[in-house]
């Protein structure tokens, strides 16, 4: 209610603004012939004049009303003009005079030269994902002649799997602002696609000298598998990269926060790390943020946790991280059963 009547207030204090200086020039007009009567001492010119002052006021008064309600309704459709999102030209109200059509052409012309940015920074951010796209699948080639050469090879097998772990990021990154497109909707086993993941790992887990367990338990959901896929590899590659020694296990969780051993509702991946930082974890899923963990880290993107956050918000699948210094990580992920 106070802004609105602000709104009011400025709306007549502009319009006074535009009509002060008219008003003026018919007051001084009025005062030089009332002293031109009173200099000649005209026979009841003082009187007929006040008649015909009268009356002007009062059809200035009518006509003044009507102006108003006409710019009153005018700055209430430019007021929601400013407040809508795209483009704003056809929402305009018709110009009334040689000037307002000149502001409509100015806006016209904004507006396209917005659409023409726009529209050539749309092309190049999608010739840049073509890029990222081929050059992750070219990368991919020598990857695996190089994964040919050295098996059995262990440390530089490890190393070639980060390099390939990293392409697969950028990739996902190029894909993230069309992913919409790029998701396939179908009923999945997830607690198969973790295993998956947890054996495209195995190299890691081995290499690390970790303790590693994961429970017997079934969660069926409706989720893409090639996205979430790589949801848990991030996750998987966090707890074995700030775990140097413990153990990492997997595990599921009922409805009601129990460890079970049937139909899952939440899946855990639990690490006994390093631990995050209490201040850290209200932002760990922001892009580029790497908290104190990434400073010890310098090779921390602090881009694979944003990436998870966001294609499980458009999995719409739930995560919450828990975590103490020193006490390690656990990753909790929720998912809408089946149905």
């Amino acid at each position: 209610m106070m802004k609105r009547r602000k709104q009011e207030i400025r709306i007549l204090r502009a319009w006074f603004g535009e009509h002060i200086r008219v008003v003026l020039l018919y007051g001084t007009e009025v005062l030089i012939m009332f002293g031109l009567a009173a200099l000649y001492d005209y026979d009841g010119a003082m009187r007929n004049m006040s008649y015909g002052v009268a009356l002007t006021v009062f059809f200035g008064m009518l006509y003044g009303i009507w102006d108003y309600l006409r710019f009153r309704r005018k700055c209430r459709i430019l007021q929601e003009v400013v407040t809508r999102s795209g483009e704003r030209s056809f929402c305009l109200p018709e110009p009334a005079s040689y000037v307002e059509e000149l502001y409509h052409k100015i806006t016209d012309a904004i507006e396209s030269e917005e659409r023409d940015a726009r529209s050539e920074y749309d092309e190049k951010k999608q010739d840049m994902a073509d890029y990222y796209t081929m050059w992750t699948h070219q990368i991919k080639t020598p990857i695996a002649a190089l994964r040919l050469l050295l098996q059995g090879e262990k440390q530089p097998l490890e190393e070639l799997f980060k390099i390939e772990q990293y392409a697969e990021m950028a990739l996902h990154y190029a894909r993230l602002d069309s992913i919409s497109a790029d998701l396939l909707f179908q009923t999945q086993d997830v607690a198969a696609i973790l295993r998956a993941a947890v054996k495209k790992y195995a190299v890691l887990f081995i290499g690390s000298g970790l303790s590693f367990r994961m429970d017997a338990f079934s969660v069926h959901a409706i989720t893409d598998e090639k996205w979430l896929s790589f949801v848990f590899e991030q996750i998987l590659s966090n707890a074995l990269k700030y775990t140097p020694e413990g153990s990492i296990q997997i595990y599921g969780l009922n409805r009601q926060g129990e460890r079970t051993e049937g139909e899952a509702a939440y899946i855990v991946i639990e690490d006994s790390g390093i631990g995050i930082r209490e201040e850290d974890l209200p932002r760990i899923f922001e892009r580029g943020f790497t908290g104190h963990n990434g400073r010890l880290d310098k090779k921390s993107t602090g881009i694979g946790l944003y990436l998870c956050k966001q294609i499980l918000d458009r999995l719409s699948h739930a995560v919450r991280v828990e975590s103490r210094m020193g006490e390690g990580t656990k990753v909790i992920i929720g998912f809408l059963r089946e149905g």
